[in-house]
């Protein structure tokens, strides 16, 4: 007679909880390898996020800019009309006019628009800074305050600027903080173990461990993915106990394959197709290697990645 072999783990990924009341989620909790529910308890339903950005999305393709035209210029009534017609876990308002070398709105104005966002809707809200660490930490510092009591998910902490992202986020007001870092699992769990001794505790930070647009190069990110679970479960190491979030819709619509138009390159076939098999094709792989939540720009995106998770957890 079979006997099914079952793996055992040591270790146990953290939960942990984004947003307040009945729309809050919960990521991690699991005791397992991504939808091994043969082997233990894969703990929370991985989450799906939607992106959208505090200024007219000027490079997006036509296809998504028609999608939103009756709302992308201005954030409040986009976050609402994507909560109200795509029902996501949560949204990730990308503050992209902060950035100094764009439109460089000030700290004070782009706060306004993450409360005034926060408070529109009912879903959790994650917040990603500009990738200047000097002004996102200017700029995370700032959110903290404002948007205390909305237990939102600050992207990003990096090592350049998590004490004061980590420190205002998770010691002086009740945010999850994200700690970034570039694919590289030394490189995680040193900026975990750097959060942690600022007196952040791990069941406060949520992991971005890094992505790249399926292709290319996209075998290190799941090879580093799969060592950074394997060493969490196998090797019981804490510090990389964290559950992860990979903000996909980042890294997907701005390759040559998801941009290139049609009139340039006809041969490839639809540039809205493109963008969509490329960020489905990219979050299958993170999170069949253990990423617990996704960022995404497409709805179609989002209906596929929904229907496969439930699917594979069916």
């Amino acid at each position: 007679m079979f006997k099914k072999t079952v793996q055992k783990y040591s270790g146990k990924i953290n939960e942990v909880q984004i947003g307040t009341g009945e729309k809050a989620i919960k990521i991690g909790g699991q005791n397992t390898l991504p939808f091994y529910t043969f082997d233990g308890d894969t703990g929370n339903t991985p989450k799906i996020g939607m992106e959208i950005i505090d200024i007219y999305p000027e490079n997006w393709i036509e296809a998504l800019k028609e999608i939103y035209k009756d709302v992308c210029n201005d954030p409040v009534q986009w976050a609402k009309f994507v909560e109200e017609k795509y029902n996501p876990d949560f949204i990730c308002l990308r503050l992209a006019g902060a950035d100094p070398s764009g439109a460089d709105k000030s700290v004070e104005e782009c706060t306004k628009v993450a409360k005034d966002v926060a408070e529109a809707i009912n879903v959790p809200l994650a917040v990603a800074g500009t990738g200047n660490h000097d002004k996102d930490a200017k700029l995370f510092e700032s959110l903290a305050k404002e948007l205390d009591g909305h237990n939102v998910l600050l992207l990003s902490a990096v090592e350049e600027n998590y004490k004061t992202v980590a420190a205002a986020g998770a010691l002086a007001y009740s945010h999850k903080v994200g700690a970034e870092s570039s694919v590289d699992i030394n490189l995680a769990k040193q900026l975990n173990i750097l959060i942690n001794q600022l007196g952040v505790k791990t069941e406060n930070v949520v992991s971005n461990v890094g992505c790249s647009a399926a292709g290319y190069g996209y075998e290190y990110v799941i090879s580093t993915m799969d060592r950074i679970r394997l060493a969490a479960l196998g090797q019981d190491d804490k510090t990389l106990q964290t559950p992860i979030i990979t903000p996909v819709s980042f890294e997907t619509w701005k390759v040559k394959e998801a941009i290139e138009s049609e009139k340039d390159s006809p041969q490839w076939g639809s540039q809205e197709d493109r963008g969509i098999s490329l960020e489905i094709a990219t979050a299958t792989g993170v999170l069949s290697s253990g990423s617990d939540a996704l960022v995404l720009r497409h709805p179609k995106s989002l209906e596929t990645l929904r229907t496969l998770v439930e699917g594979l957890l069916a």
